[in-house]
């Protein structure tokens, strides 16, 4: 992987420029031009390491969001979660060992919004969704030191 690519999964985990030209920041910042900032986000995103840049704010401020559950067919799993992943409301899923197998979270401009996406998901999938909506606020740092040798 080259260098750059390292540095823009790494370094920009935290502390995104917020300035009128985030991208030219971070070139200036690594040294390099702004085109080829977003040319290793494209790549980044096409392999599939990268599936958003963009902000994450705590849950209630702006917005509503929630963690949602579903059970689905292990035969069925791998083309629910690519479904659920193509939603630009949807920035992560994941599998667990449960009944409820497949777990992600949404997040949308507004409870209505959210309640569409899920009721689509449901719709395309044959499957119900389990809205988990949160009670007691964590804050789990998701940032992770990507460097290696």
């Amino acid at each position: 992987m080259a260098d750059l690519n390292r540095h823009l999964l790494n370094d920009f985990q935290r502390d995104f420029p917020l300035t009128p030209t985030p991208y030219a920041t971070m070139a200036q910042a690594l040294g390099v031009t702004e085109e080829q900032v977003l040319d290793g986000l494209r790549t980044l995103t096409e392999a599939g390491m990268v599936s958003r840049v963009g902000p994450v704010f705590r849950p209630g401020r702006i917005g509503a969001s929630t963690l949602v559950a579903m059970a689905v067919p292990a035969e069925r799993l791998d083309e629910v979660a690519a479904l659920v992943s193509d939603y630009h409301e949807v920035n992560h899923n994941y599998e667990r060992e449960h009944r409820f197998n497949l777990w992600f979270v949404v997040a949308a401009a507004s409870e209505e919004q959210l309640r569409a996406v899920l009721q689509d998901i449901e719709r395309r999938t044959g499957l119900k969704t389990l809205a988990l909506p949160l009670l007691t606020e964590y804050h789990i740092d998701l940032g992770f030191n990507l460097t290696w040798e």
